[in-house]
């Protein structure tokens, strides 16, 4: 983005006094102060720390200007200040500006699970036609997706944005905020069925993401979910869907699986094989609602299969690496839930293994009253003769260890606390041979990511 300072003030409507400072050119915006590049506004947050007080870092890495919403008397001196009333409004407000300037088409996706993954494909199959900015990270919520809208480079014709939730309202906002031309749902899962109770309750909170839905847009959805079938009804905007049954509109004829990849067809292009750097028949229900979206934007289906084929993923989702041992890791640790658990353990309990597949699950957070029945409930999918060993971690970890020791007491299971992650590596390290398979898979809170740091070569390459 390039803006000048007058153009800025007057889509945030300052409060002070700016003329002095009306030609200041801004080409970017930060609200951490570390990661604010020369020409940067920095944009000071109030939350667990004040933004404000890191005023002179961001003048340090050649800031250009501050947003202020404290007292002009606190604001540095002889430097651009634009104050507002509220710091997150005005990032907000200048984000609707600026993406009003723009004017590309949006593309807004959602779900329980496997939103990241799916952004990653729709970017990349978009792509190979078209200018897109996407969604960094997971830069997802009242922050980051404007923050993603400010990204954009001018010649920006598609923005895809992943969009989270943890509350009621949350994506009625941000849907809003964007107005998407096109919005996905991937999954009605239970992520924060702690903060809702149910998952009807979760499926009314993703609906949401149609709250903003331009008249002449689209709704990308699982066609298998009832719960998101029993919404549609009074949408008046254009829905497609994807699926397992014959009824959705993209579903798969065929699908085949090797140690590192997923191939398939699919009834909209009988004679393309499409071919993902990544197992699990979850990430081919992914890649149909990235396809979905494509054929909306007329992508040749010979774009899209070589697309898939390379996607960039965004770290720490169902990537394969390689321990110092030579052992394959199956690295899921961002996020987890029960329905994302089953699904990596049944892609995982197929993979080709001349050793042993072991398996590390820790907690899956904000479940709420329901997180040991839930965590128990797993017991099923490790029990199926494909796992050597199970270790777990986290407190809610204890009901699944008590439920495993009732139905498979001869499957040897090792309980951690989350203070003993350096014993968990250690027992890893010791136990790991370059004939085996592991698999690390829990909620980011659990910090997994930690003991993958530890087992992984600094130069490790997807694995064999």
């Amino acid at each position: 983005m390039k803006m000048q300072l007058a153009e800025i003030a007057h889509a945030v409507g300052a409060i002070n006094d700016y003329e002095q400072w009306a030609q200041v050119d801004v080409t970017s915006v930060a609200f951490d102060s570390r990661h604010l590049q020369p020409g940067g506004l920095f944009i000071p947050l109030t939350g667990e720390q004040d933004g404000h007080q890191f005023i002179q870092s961001a003048i340090d890495h050649g800031a250009a200007a501050t947003l202020w919403a404290q007292d002009l008397a606190t604001a540095p001196v002889d430097f651009p200040v634009i104050q507002v009333e509220n710091s997150l409004t005005a990032l907000q407000t200048l984000a609707r500006y600026y993406l009003s300037k723009i004017n590309p088409r949006v593309v807004a996706v959602t779900g329980s699970n496997g939103k990241t993954t799916t952004k990653d494909m729709i970017a990349a199959i978009l792509a190979t036609q078209l200018n897109v900015t996407k969604t960094y990270a997971n830069f997802n919520n009242e922050i980051g997706v404007p923050m993603t809208v400010l990204s954009m480079e001018p010649n920006t014709e598609v923005l895809v944005v992943e969009m989270g939730m943890d509350r009621p309202g949350q994506l009625d906002f941000l849907s809003k905020l964007v107005t998407p031309d096109v919005a996905v749902v991937t999954m009605i899962g239970e992520a924060h069925i702690e903060f809702f109770g149910t998952r009807d309750k979760i499926a009314d909170a993703k609906f949401e993401i149609t709250y903003g839905l331009s008249d002449d847009g689209a709704f990308v959805y699982d066609g298998d979910e009832p719960l998101l079938r029993d919404r549609v009804a009074d949408l008046g905007q254009r829905q497609v869907t994807f699926g397992r049954q014959t009824d959705d509109d993209f579903y798969a004829t065929s699908v085949a699986d090797t140690a590192t990849s997923t191939s398939f067809t699919t009834n909209q292009w009988p004679d393309v094989t499409f071919t993902l750097p990544m197992i699990g028949e979850y990430n081919v229900k992914n890649a149909l609602a990235a396809l979905a979206v494509a054929n909306i934007y007329r992508i040749r289906p010979e774009n899209a299969q070589r697309a898939l084929a390379d996607v960039p993923l965004t770290k720490n989702r169902a990537e394969w690496l390689t321990s110092t041992q030579g052992a394959a890791i199956l690295s899921d640790v961002y996020n987890s839930n029960p329905t994302a658990v089953r699904e990596v353990l049944g892609a995982f309990s197929q993979t080709p293994v001349t050793g042993r597949r072991l398996v590390v699950l820790g907690d899956m957070l904000e479940l709420g009253d329901q997180a040991d029945a839930l965590h128990a409930g797993l017991a099923d999918a490790l029990t199926t003769g494909a796992f050597s060993r199970v270790y777990l971690v986290g407190p809610h970890m204890v009901a699944l260890q008590r439920a495993l020791a009732q139905q498979a007491p001869e499957l040897p299971v090792t309980h951690f606390t989350t203070d003993q992650l350096p014993a968990l590596t250690t027992a890893l390290q010791t136990t790991l041979t370059s004939d085996d398979q592991i698999l690390l898979k829990g909620s980011h809170g659990i910090h997994l990511e930690t003991v993958l740091a530890q087992l992984v070569e600094t130069d490790s390459k997807t694995a064999k």
